[in-house]
């Protein structure tokens, strides 16, 4: 093993403080990189990490070299993509990770023109639901939807999704259709919240330009995007979502947009991705095409609207 795989090895160990995590996500035994990293402090002369049976921990001369490291393998793949485009284009893994319904919508069917360009380049696509680890997790970006949360990632704004109310054509037998804020009384909405025992806040609109929040009765409330889009469909009541993540469930009409004036205000999409001085160039090249996409999907969603 030459030194530039055990640095590589290292700085995943490092990331997840886990030998365990580092092997699984390198495709490596746990034994390797356990010895790759024994075999790099004996070379430097110092202990990178502190070892315990529960966790793994960089010493102080482990978090110095763990920066060195970032930045050189980081100039290192920027020297090696240099010239690829002369060659068929750009090499390696990128993992991405985005809501389901961005990926569904959005991203997978354009995906065919990008891997045309670059045939070379592995992509690694997420779409759980859930708000990944980017750095513990090695996910090069992330495309999020709704409010930045976590400082210490880089944010690039791509723009605001609009939002719609949808119902399922169930709901509206049983229930009918409302045609303004005053009929909400009588229907339900399937309540979100982050962290269930929370308080749920209710139906959102814009009204003269300020917002507007709405008490609702619901007979369920859940804490992911999964549940949240299953409950709508099985005609449980009224959702507040991008309109880019259920275009295809409204064109097929397993979803119905209800009250198209008084929607919820459009929600921030953000590319996010760690800090750090470089960036592969075939990490950079991904996370552009994406932002065009998205850029010509709220182009056509704003003339379609």
């Amino acid at each position: 093993m030459n030194p530039l795989e055990r640095m590589r090895i290292f700085t995943r160990v490092a990331e997840l403080a886990s030998f365990t995590q580092a092997a699984d996500t390198l495709g490596l035994p746990k034994a390797s990189t356990s010895t790759a990293v024994q075999q790099l402090e004996t070379q430097l002369g110092t202990r990178l990490l502190h070892r315990t049976t529960r966790r793994v921990q960089l010493t102080q001369d482990g978090q110095a070299y763990y920066e060195r490291c970032k930045d050189l393998l980081a100039d290192l793949d920027e020297l090696q993509a240099m010239f690829q485009h002369r060659e068929g284009g750009l090499q390696g893994r990128v993992r991405i990770d985005m809501s389901t319904g961005m990926a569904r919508n959005v991203v997978v069917p354009r995906l065919p023109e990008l891997l045309a360009r670059h045939p070379a380049l592995e992509l690694e696509l997420s779409s759980t639901e859930r708000r990944v680890d980017l750095v513990r997790e090695g996910f090069d970006c992330v495309l999020r939807t709704g409010a930045v949360v976590d400082a210490s990632l880089v944010a690039r704004p791509l723009g605001q999704a609009r939002q719609v109310n949808c119902v399922s054509p169930g709901y509206l037998r049983q229930h009918g259709t409302p045609q303004s804020l005053d009929d909400l009384g009588h229907h339900r909405l399937v309540h979100f919240v982050n962290t269930l025992g929370a308080r749920a806040t209710g139906f959102e609109a814009v009204v003269d330009g300020a917002l507007l929040v709405l008490p609702m009765p619901g007979a369920i409330t859940v804490n992911n995007a999964e549940a949240y889009m299953a409950s709508c469909l099985a005609g449980l009541g009224i959702i507040q979502v991008p309109r880019l993540g259920v275009v295809d469930l409204l064109a097929r009409g397993e979803l119905v947009e209800v009250l198209p004036q008084h929607t919820a205000p459009p929600m921030p999409l953000t590319l996010m991705y760690a800090t750090r001085r470089h960036l592969p160039r075939r990490v950079r090249v991904v996370m552009d095409w994406l932002a065009a996409v998205v850029a010509e999907h709220l182009a056509a969603e704003a003339t379609a609207g």
